[in-house]
């Protein structure tokens, strides 16, 4: 496993995933179950193949069983789940197969279109098989052919899912079990991707065939205040509209409203579909490009490149009493990479505002 990732410059520590110490304290348990005795660490073979040795706390065996815990580590990854303890108590059964099973602090699932189905504990589909096949492979190792019955426990998993997505994706009682690759790799882009597919999946069976989607709290509060029309299908997509556009089509979605300040959609209008300023800043050089297509002089143009915010070029651009062709010449490009994302297979509509002078298209 990789220890370490570079992002933005930063030398960033990895971690490892809820799935992942699940996995690692039902080995162990089921380890010491062969054993009879206590154990302190064991190798965990991950998704890609790799193999990670993890500490184990609070071991204990009896006639009923063992258990032990594991302490979720996040890494730099600024994770509400960093520090928790995650239990695995196992036994021997009859059943002749693994059965992998949440309880306290381990939510249940209440609604279709998540990884897992009605009714059952929120542990992923991927945490899943590595659980079962770590624990056979040990059973494999003792030449054990019957059953073993994993439940998998967090204690204050119900305190700590109410800071979570749980919640609104229907998923009550506790925190998911979760992970693709069995890594946490700090601030990493995929996983909050992968977050809002979900979110766009239960939307979906809900019934909804329209999605309403805007960038983060500032556009949120706009919609609110201004447009009233926020509800159970409303998708918060932070910097990430190119990737919900592709899973828009993906989830057949026939219609996607999306609201945002000019700030961001002026780069959509150069073409960025992922409008983290990490990836760029074009914007007055857009908006100056547009002005000048509208007869500003060079010396506005000069100003406009010096502006430090959209809103400042607004103000410029009102002046010169061209606003109204350059919004529209904004609105217009931004639809039209809007429009190629989705390859015409969706029904769209952009709504750009300002915080000054609301909609300005």
């Amino acid at each position: 496993m990789k220890e370490y990732i570079i992002k933005n410059g930063k030398k960033l520590r990895c971690g490892f995933t809820t799935g992942t110490c699940a996995t690692a304290a039902a080995t162990a348990a089921v380890q010491m179950l062969f054993l009879q005795k206590t154990v302190w660490n064991v190798l965990v073979k991950l998704p890609g193949g790799e193999t990670l040795k993890i500490d184990i706390g609070e071991p204990q065996i009896d006639s009923q069983g063992s258990s032990c815990c594991v302490k979720k580590d996040s890494g730099d990854d600024p994770d509400v789940t960093d520090g928790i303890l995650i239990y695995a108590n196992v036994k021997f059964d009859d059943t002749g197969t693994i059965n992998i099973d949440g309880g306290k602090g381990v939510g249940r699932v209440t609604q279709r279109g998540l990884d897992c189905s009605v009714g059952n504990a929120a542990i992923n589909s991927v945490p899943r098989k590595m659980i079962a096949e770590n624990v056979q492979r040990i059973c494999d190792e003792y030449d054990y052919h019957g059953g073993v019955s994993v439940l998998i426990t967090v204690p204050n998993g119900e305190e700590i899912a109410k800071k979570t997505f749980n919640p609104h994706l229907g998923i009550t009682g506790g925190i998911s079990i979760i992970g693709t690759t069995g890594i946490v790799e700090p601030m990493s882009e995929k996983a909050l991707v992968d977050s809002l597919k979900v979110e766009m999946r239960v939307i979906k069976e809900k019934g909804y065939k329209s999605l309403l989607a805007f960038p983060g709290n500032y556009a949120q509060k706009f919609i609110d205040k201004t447009l009233g029309i926020r509800g159970d299908n409303s998708l918060k997509f932070s910097n990430y509209l190119g990737e919900v556009l592709d899973a828009a089509v993906e989830l057949n979605y026939e219609e996607i409203l999306i609201v945002g300040h000019i700030g961001k959609m002026v780069k959509v209008a150069g073409g960025m579909m992922n409008t983290h300023s990490h990836n760029g800043d074009f914007r007055m050089e857009v908006l100056s490009c547009y002005a000048a297509l509208y007869g500003a002089s060079n010396e506005v143009i000069k100003e406009l490149l010096s502006c430090v915010t959209t809103e400042q070029a607004i103000e410029i651009l009102i002046r010169e009493n061209i606003e109204k062709q350059v919004f529209k010449k904004v609105s217009e490009r931004a639809q039209f990479y809007i429009n190629k994302r989705v390859d015409n297979k969706i029904k769209t509509k952009l709504i750009i505002y300002s915080n000054d002078q609301g909609i300005l298209n």
